[in-house]
């Protein structure tokens, strides 16, 4: 038998794709690593962007995502500094005429409510089912299993979600490991966040501030060498430390807790198809937290591709004309968003003299142009189209 879509992975990227396909009249099925039940065992904070709202609000997931208890917590403005030095950039949901700039948003609850959705719309969800090899044919696409007793799958297209872009022989990686660690935390407050969101560029690396409920999610990137020193300090020691490199932006910080760390890298996939295959998400480009765009990116990468299959004949699906079309839909956003971490990364996180000035200058004058910062503010928000 052969399916129209096999999407490996029913995570959030992997699921909204499934969600967008529901109801077009097509044989959608889905396999994920995991057992069927079973979420994350440690939860992790996602930042939303306004855009990703509404593919949510589209799919009929973010009201019942919105009614979890703590689940969603908004983001009203972001405050953007660089230390050492001058400038600064507000960034505020009013300018933008809008409800709130993003959401933080717990992983857990997400995907408990994108599993329920799928079980809802009738999806064929296989669980339990690792994906070893990813491999395309003339006529269909062949995924095969971990676990010799599950049965390969064929489908006209696959679309691999899960990160897992080495089990696909025909899409070339490349990496750059940035030289960064991020350590994060849960930061407790001695006064209300606002819904005010960090982001601070120090000589070694971003600080991100999350508001998450009655706290702050903690993005803190290190040089490798330092991160074991700073994991090991009492609680009121990695406190006094964060402070010191945050300054005076943000004070307060009475408890930090759930603290680990993970090293960063860029991960870009050369092509995002090859026969009969499409990659999304984690497994097309896995960027540097900076900013908060990566997720963002994967949930577009997901949408364009659902509106791209479903405005494709069934017998033309996962041919090379279809592809090509969704390479060119999604290039200009996809090379934009890389572009503008990786930029990022690279502009803020060092510590060379000549290059504050320039560097406080512009945010100045970014913070002090009404119609360039809303543009800045809708290229994060909606991505390049």
């Amino acid at each position: 038998m052969i399916h129209d879509v096999a999407v490996a992975g029913a995570g959030p990227v992997g699921a909204t794709l499934a969600l967008a396909l529901a109801g077009a009249d097509l044989d959608v099925v889905v396999v994920d690593a995991r057992p069927r039940g079973e979420t994350a065992r440690v939860d992790r904070t996602l930042a939303l962007s306004h855009g990703a709202r509404l593919i949510f609000e589209r799919l009929r997931i973010w009201t019942p995502l919105a009614a979890a208890p703590g689940a969603v917590t908004p983001i009203f403005a972001i405050d953007i500094s660089q230390a050492p030095g001058f400038g600064a950039v507000q960034l505020t949901a009013a300018e933008q005429a809008l409800p709130a700039l993003g959401y933080v948003v717990s992983y857990r609850a997400l995907s408990q409510v994108l599993d329920a959705a799928l079980r809802d719309a009738g999806i064929d969800v296989r669980f339990g089912a690792a994906v070893r090899r990813v491999s395309g044919g003339s006529d269909a696409a062949r995924l095969e299993f971990e676990a010799s007793a599950d049965e390969p799958l064929e489908a006209r297209l696959a679309v691999v979600a899960d990160g897992a872009a080495s089990s696909v022989p025909g899409i070339a990686r490349r990496r750059h490991d940035y030289g960064q660690v991020a350590i994060v935390a849960t930061l407790a407050l001695d006064h209300p966040h606002g819904g005010v969101a960090y982001e601070r560029f120090t000589p070694d690396g971003p600080i991100a501030l999350l508001p998450e409920r009655d706290h702050y999610a903690l993005v803190w990137t290190r040089r490798p060498a330092d991160v074991p020193q700073l994991l090991d300090l009492g609680e009121s020691a990695f406190l006094a430390s964060l402070a010191a490199h945050f300054g005076r932006r943000v004070r307060g910080f009475t408890a930090a807790s759930g603290r680990r760390a993970f090293p960063l890298a860029l991960e870009v996939a050369r092509d995002i198809t090859c026969a009969r295959t499409a990659v999304i998400g984690n497994a097309a480009q896995a960027l540097h937290p900076i900013a908060g765009q990566g997720f963002n990116l994967g949930l577009r990468d997901a949408w364009d591709l659902a509106r791209m299959i479903v405005d494709t004949p069934r017998d033309a699906l996962g041919s090379e004309p279809m592809q090509a079309r969704y390479r060119r839909s999604r290039a200009r956003d996809r090379r934009a968003g890389i572009a503008f971490t990786h930029g990022l990364v690279h502009l803020f996180g060092n510590d060379w003299p000549w290059l504050r000035l320039p560097r406080g200058i512009g945010m100045m004058l970014l913070d002090a142009m009404p119609m360039a910062k809303r543009a800045f503010g809708r290229a994060m928000l909606y991505g390049m189209r």
